[in-house]
């Protein structure tokens, strides 16, 4: 089973966290003591991460689906049936994978960075990556994506917390999660058509250059959706702006747990 923490009041709906790719739940340290005040609060690391299972135990592909039934099982497990989810850049492309395959499990969704498709610059930057990837030490090239995606001198705390975390990483298990990057924007295709009625906040900075153009294009028709762009921010809009992340996410999600428990009574 994947490592998981739980922060639990039995009278409470649930919030999971999902990291990004190299990254682990401490990105989300700015927000645990706030958010287990109003939230039973899950951490979940993803495989290849933390202490959770190597990609390697797998006998199947590596593959989304995998992840998803893998998270499921930590839920199921703990006989959470439904929850919020709360992802950073990898992390929201697996809830909007979540939300196609499972929308029954997700209450709503927060989504911190969130990528809908890579722009050609990033798609290039992406084979470019996938040709020399064998040739080169893995953290160089997660160290020149991280300046990609993070240039500025305000985006450094980030930055330097991805680059750090990377490092607990082994070589293959980051491969492994580099050869899905194919299937991000099919992760959100069909976002609308299965779950339109699911509350959805995205959260991004607007200095996230590579994905925030193409993310505010493709969910303006999604009338489920809330947007919110922070001023000089970068892709970890959470680490960067921790107390404007925090104020949009805990309203969104409060006033989601306020109806769901207004249509219990």
């Amino acid at each position: 089973m994947l490592e998981y923490k739980i922060h639990q009041d039995k009278f409470k709906e649930y919030v999971v966290f999902l990291h990004g790719i190299g990254g682990s739940s401490t990105i989300f340290g700015k927000q645990l003591h706030v958010f287990k005040k109003h939230f039973n609060v899950i951490t979940i690391h993803l495989p290849g991460h933390g202490n959770s299972p190597s990609v390697k135990s797998y006998e199947e592909d590596f593959s989304i689906d995998l992840n998803i039934r893998e998270v499921l099982n930590v839920l199921d497990h703990l006989g959470i049936e439904r929850a919020h989810f709360v992802g950073v850049s990898l992390g929201s492309i697996f809830i909007h994978a979540l939300l196609q395959r499972h929308p029954e499990r997700v209450l709503s969704a927060v989504m911190a960075g969130c990528i809908t498709r890579f722009t050609t610059f990033a798609s290039i930057l992406l084979k470019l990556g996938d040709t020399i990837k064998s040739f080169i030490p893995f953290m160089w090239l997660y160290k020149i994506f991280a300046y990609i995606m993070m240039p500025r001198n305000n985006h450094a705390i980030s930055r330097k917390l991805f680059i750090r975390e990377a490092k607990k990483m082994n070589r293959h298990d980051f491969l492994c999660w580099y050869r899905l990057t194919p299937f991000v924007k099919s992760t959100y295709e069909r976002v609308q058509e299965h779950a339109s009625h699911i509350p959805k906040l995205y959260i991004s900075g607007k200095e996230d250059h590579l994905f925030v153009k193409a993310l505010e294009k493709d969910v303006r028709e999604d009338r489920s959706a809330e947007k919110v762009f922070l001023d000089d921010c970068g892709h970890v809009c959470n680490v960067e702006k921790p107390k404007e992340f925090n104020e949009h996410a805990l309203d969104f999600l409060i006033r989601q747990q306020t109806m769901s428990l207004r249509k219990v009574q």
